[in-house]
Protein backbone atom coordinates (compact mmCIF):
# COMPACT_ATOMS: atom_id res chain seq x y z
CA UNK A 1 0.00 0.00 0.00
CA UNK A 2 1.37 3.41 -1.01
CA UNK A 3 0.31 6.92 0.03
CA UNK A 4 1.42 10.21 -1.51
CA UNK A 5 1.04 13.77 -0.34
CA UNK A 6 2.69 16.92 0.98
CA UNK A 7 4.02 16.66 4.51
CA UNK A 8 2.54 18.80 7.26
CA UNK A 9 2.99 18.26 10.96
CA UNK A 10 1.21 15.19 12.25
CA UNK A 11 -2.23 15.64 13.78
CA UNK A 12 -2.56 14.21 17.29
CA UNK A 13 -5.20 12.97 19.69
CA UNK A 14 -4.65 13.07 23.44
CA UNK A 15 -4.95 9.45 24.54
CA UNK A 16 -2.65 7.01 26.36
CA UNK A 17 -0.57 6.78 24.33
CA UNK A 18 -0.86 9.76 21.97
CA UNK A 19 -2.47 8.89 18.63
CA UNK A 20 -0.73 10.24 15.52
CA UNK A 21 -2.15 10.88 12.04
CA UNK A 22 -0.31 11.92 8.89
CA UNK A 23 -2.90 13.83 6.86
CA UNK A 24 -2.65 14.21 3.08
CA UNK A 25 -5.03 16.02 0.73
CA UNK A 26 -6.96 12.89 -0.25
CA UNK A 27 -6.02 10.44 2.49
CA UNK A 28 -4.54 9.99 5.96
CA UNK A 29 -2.39 7.43 7.77
CA UNK A 30 -2.94 6.41 11.40
CA UNK A 31 0.76 6.21 12.21
CA UNK A 32 0.35 4.18 15.42
CA UNK A 33 -0.84 1.29 13.27
CA UNK A 34 2.51 1.27 11.45
CA UNK A 35 4.55 0.51 14.57
CA UNK A 36 6.74 -2.58 14.03
CA UNK A 37 6.15 -2.33 10.28
CA UNK A 38 8.76 -1.54 7.63
CA UNK A 39 8.00 1.56 5.61
CA UNK A 40 9.70 3.35 2.72
CA UNK A 41 9.77 7.15 2.43
CA UNK A 42 10.59 8.68 -0.95
CA UNK A 43 10.96 12.38 -1.75
CA UNK A 44 8.98 13.39 -4.86
CA UNK A 45 9.11 17.19 -5.09
CA UNK A 46 8.56 20.40 -3.15
CA UNK A 47 5.17 22.04 -2.63
CA UNK A 48 5.19 25.34 -0.74
CA UNK A 49 2.40 25.32 1.84
CA UNK A 50 1.39 28.84 0.76
CA UNK A 51 1.77 29.20 -3.01
CA UNK A 52 1.76 25.48 -3.82
CA UNK A 53 4.64 25.79 -6.27
CA UNK A 54 7.48 23.28 -6.67
CA UNK A 55 10.11 25.62 -5.21
CA UNK A 56 12.76 24.68 -2.63
CA UNK A 57 11.42 24.94 0.91
CA UNK A 58 13.12 27.68 2.90
CA UNK A 59 11.59 27.45 6.37
CA UNK A 60 8.36 26.32 8.06
CA UNK A 61 7.11 24.64 4.87
CA UNK A 62 7.29 27.83 2.80
CA UNK A 63 9.44 28.80 -0.18
CA UNK A 64 11.78 31.74 0.35
CA UNK A 65 9.59 34.40 -1.30
CA UNK A 66 6.50 33.35 0.67
CA UNK A 67 8.45 33.10 3.94
CA UNK A 68 9.43 36.76 3.76
CA UNK A 69 5.96 37.91 2.68
CA UNK A 70 3.13 36.08 4.43
CA UNK A 71 1.95 36.83 8.00
CA UNK A 72 2.10 33.14 8.98
CA UNK A 73 5.92 33.37 8.89
CA UNK A 74 6.46 36.78 10.49
CA UNK A 75 9.01 37.21 13.29
CA UNK A 76 6.32 37.40 16.00
CA UNK A 77 5.45 33.75 15.34
CA UNK A 78 8.80 32.70 16.83
CA UNK A 79 9.25 35.76 19.03
CA UNK A 80 5.82 36.52 20.54
CA UNK A 81 7.18 39.55 22.38
CA UNK A 82 7.30 41.29 18.97
CA UNK A 83 3.50 41.11 18.65
CA UNK A 84 1.88 44.52 18.00
CA UNK A 85 -1.77 43.79 17.16
CA UNK A 86 -2.81 44.93 20.67
CA UNK A 87 -1.48 48.37 19.67
CA UNK A 88 -3.48 48.24 16.41
CA UNK A 89 -0.11 48.24 14.62
CA UNK A 90 0.38 46.15 11.49
CA UNK A 91 3.40 43.98 10.76
CA UNK A 92 2.37 42.19 7.55
CA UNK A 93 -1.42 41.77 7.75
CA UNK A 94 -3.25 43.39 10.66
CA UNK A 95 -6.46 41.39 10.24
CA UNK A 96 -4.56 38.11 10.46
CA UNK A 97 -2.40 39.38 13.30
CA UNK A 98 -5.42 40.44 15.33
CA UNK A 99 -7.05 37.07 14.76
CA UNK A 100 -4.02 35.17 16.05
CA UNK A 101 -2.47 37.54 18.57
CA UNK A 102 -5.61 38.86 20.29
CA UNK A 103 -6.76 35.58 21.80
CA UNK A 104 -5.92 33.81 25.07
CA UNK A 105 -2.33 32.59 25.29
CA UNK A 106 -0.66 30.27 27.78
CA UNK A 107 2.85 30.52 29.18
CA UNK A 108 3.82 27.05 30.32
CA UNK A 109 6.58 24.84 31.67
CA UNK A 110 7.26 21.59 29.84
CA UNK A 111 9.73 18.80 30.50
CA UNK A 112 10.96 17.30 27.24
CA UNK A 113 14.76 17.25 27.53
CA UNK A 114 14.82 19.54 30.56
CA UNK A 115 12.37 21.98 32.11
CA UNK A 116 11.71 24.77 29.63
CA UNK A 117 9.36 27.73 29.33
CA UNK A 118 7.20 28.27 26.26
CA UNK A 119 4.22 30.10 24.79
CA UNK A 120 1.20 28.79 22.92
CA UNK A 121 -2.34 29.80 22.12
CA UNK A 122 -4.78 28.37 24.66
CA UNK A 123 -6.50 26.50 21.84
CA UNK A 124 -3.23 24.61 21.22
CA UNK A 125 -3.05 23.03 24.69
CA UNK A 126 -2.01 20.18 24.96
CA UNK A 127 -1.10 19.89 21.23
CA UNK A 128 1.93 22.15 21.62
CA UNK A 129 3.29 20.01 24.46
CA UNK A 130 2.80 16.82 22.47
CA UNK A 131 4.59 18.31 19.45
CA UNK A 132 7.59 19.14 21.64
CA UNK A 133 7.82 15.62 23.01
CA UNK A 134 7.14 16.76 26.58
CA UNK A 135 6.19 13.98 28.97
CA UNK A 136 4.87 16.48 31.51
CA UNK A 137 3.76 20.13 31.36
CA UNK A 138 1.95 22.76 33.40
CA UNK A 139 0.46 26.20 32.77
CA UNK A 140 1.91 29.27 34.50
CA UNK A 141 -0.18 32.18 33.22
CA UNK A 142 -3.12 32.67 30.89
CA UNK A 143 -3.05 36.11 29.28
CA UNK A 144 -5.43 37.79 26.80
CA UNK A 145 -2.89 38.38 24.02
CA UNK A 146 0.33 37.10 22.52
CA UNK A 147 2.42 40.13 23.52
CA UNK A 148 1.86 39.60 27.27
CA UNK A 149 2.76 35.93 26.86
CA UNK A 150 5.92 36.92 25.01
CA UNK A 151 7.23 39.34 27.60
CA UNK A 152 6.47 36.80 30.35
CA UNK A 153 8.47 34.15 28.51
CA UNK A 154 11.37 36.59 28.04
CA UNK A 155 11.39 37.36 31.76
CA UNK A 156 11.38 33.69 32.77
CA UNK A 157 14.07 32.70 30.25
CA UNK A 158 16.65 34.21 32.60
CA UNK A 159 15.86 31.44 35.10
CA UNK A 160 14.81 28.43 33.01
CA UNK A 161 15.65 27.09 29.53
CA UNK A 162 13.56 27.92 26.46
CA UNK A 163 14.89 25.27 24.07
CA UNK A 164 14.48 21.50 23.78
CA UNK A 165 17.49 19.28 23.15
CA UNK A 166 15.98 16.98 20.53
CA UNK A 167 18.56 14.24 21.02
CA UNK A 168 17.98 14.07 24.76
CA UNK A 169 14.23 14.10 24.19
CA UNK A 170 14.41 11.23 21.70
CA UNK A 171 16.77 9.15 23.86
CA UNK A 172 14.28 9.65 26.72
CA UNK A 173 17.07 10.67 29.08
CA UNK A 174 14.65 12.70 31.13
CA UNK A 175 14.21 13.12 34.86
CA UNK A 176 10.75 13.68 36.29
CA UNK A 177 10.40 17.14 37.80
CA UNK A 178 7.85 18.66 40.15
CA UNK A 179 6.50 21.35 37.84
CA UNK A 180 4.24 22.76 40.56
CA UNK A 181 7.38 23.54 42.57
CA UNK A 182 9.03 25.04 39.49
CA UNK A 183 5.99 27.23 38.87
CA UNK A 184 6.02 28.53 42.43
CA UNK A 185 9.75 29.19 42.17
CA UNK A 186 9.33 31.24 38.99
CA UNK A 187 6.24 33.17 40.09
CA UNK A 188 8.29 36.05 41.47
CA UNK A 189 9.85 36.73 38.05
CA UNK A 190 6.57 37.20 36.16
CA UNK A 191 6.37 40.80 34.80
CA UNK A 192 4.00 43.17 36.62
CA UNK A 193 1.73 43.37 33.54
CA UNK A 194 1.07 39.62 33.75
CA UNK A 195 1.06 38.94 37.50
CA UNK A 196 -2.74 39.08 37.73
CA UNK A 197 -2.96 36.22 35.22
CA UNK A 198 -0.91 33.74 37.26
CA UNK A 199 -2.45 30.25 37.52
CA UNK A 200 -2.02 28.68 40.93
CA UNK A 201 -4.55 25.86 41.05
CA UNK A 202 -4.04 23.40 38.19
CA UNK A 203 -1.88 20.27 38.26
CA UNK A 204 0.60 19.07 35.67
CA UNK A 205 -0.43 17.13 32.57
CA UNK A 206 1.33 13.83 31.89
CA UNK A 207 1.82 12.56 28.33
CA UNK A 208 2.60 9.05 27.10
CA UNK A 209 4.10 8.47 23.65
CA UNK A 210 3.85 5.34 21.46
CA UNK A 211 7.52 4.31 21.58
CA UNK A 212 8.67 0.69 21.64
CA UNK A 213 12.41 1.41 21.54
CA UNK A 214 14.27 4.67 22.16
CA UNK A 215 17.44 5.31 20.13
CA UNK A 216 20.78 5.54 21.94
CA UNK A 217 22.42 7.58 19.18
CA UNK A 218 19.66 9.15 17.06
CA UNK A 219 20.67 10.24 13.58
CA UNK A 220 18.41 12.58 11.63
CA UNK A 221 17.02 11.74 8.20
CA UNK A 222 17.37 14.65 5.74
CA UNK A 223 15.29 14.06 2.61
CA UNK A 224 17.33 16.64 0.73
CA UNK A 225 20.42 14.47 1.16
CA UNK A 226 18.73 11.06 1.39
CA UNK A 227 15.63 11.11 -0.85
CA UNK A 228 14.92 7.41 -0.32
CA UNK A 229 14.81 5.68 3.06
CA UNK A 230 13.46 2.36 4.29
CA UNK A 231 13.21 1.34 7.94
CA UNK A 232 11.16 -0.36 10.65
CA UNK A 233 9.08 2.11 12.67
CA UNK A 234 9.51 1.58 16.42
CA UNK A 235 8.24 4.82 17.92
CA UNK A 236 6.70 8.26 17.54
CA UNK A 237 7.51 11.15 19.87
CA UNK A 238 7.01 14.85 19.41
CA UNK A 239 6.89 15.20 15.64
CA UNK A 240 9.55 12.52 15.13
CA UNK A 241 9.27 9.07 13.62
CA UNK A 242 11.79 6.71 15.28
CA UNK A 243 13.18 3.74 13.36
CA UNK A 244 14.88 0.54 14.50
CA UNK A 245 18.26 1.55 13.03
CA UNK A 246 18.14 4.72 15.21
CA UNK A 247 17.27 6.96 12.27
CA UNK A 248 14.77 9.65 13.28
CA UNK A 249 12.62 11.73 10.95
CA UNK A 250 11.25 15.10 11.98
CA UNK A 251 8.00 15.43 10.05
CA UNK A 252 7.56 19.08 10.96
CA UNK A 253 11.02 20.02 9.70
CA UNK A 254 10.07 18.49 6.33
CA UNK A 255 6.77 20.31 5.83
CA UNK A 256 6.30 21.23 2.19
CA UNK A 257 8.00 18.07 0.91
CA UNK A 258 5.84 15.81 -1.24
CA UNK A 259 6.60 12.19 -0.40
CA UNK A 260 5.37 8.69 -1.05
CA UNK A 261 5.09 6.38 1.97
CA UNK A 262 4.87 2.69 1.23
CA UNK A 263 4.35 -0.34 3.45
CA UNK A 264 6.96 -2.97 2.65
Amino acid sequence: MTYQGVLTKMTTEFFEPIQYYLVFEMDFIHMNQLLEKTIAIQFVKYQCLNCGLDKPIYRQGFCKSCFFDIPQAADWIIKPELSTAHLDKEDRDLDYEKKVQLQPHIVYLANSSNVKVGVTRKSQVPTRWIDQGAHEAIEIVEVPNRYLAGITEIALKDYVADKTNWRTMLKNEIADEDLVVWRERLKQYIPDEAKDYYIASNSETNIQFPVLHYPKKPKSLNLGKTPNYTGKLVGIKGQYLIFEDETVFNVRSNEGYVVTISLI
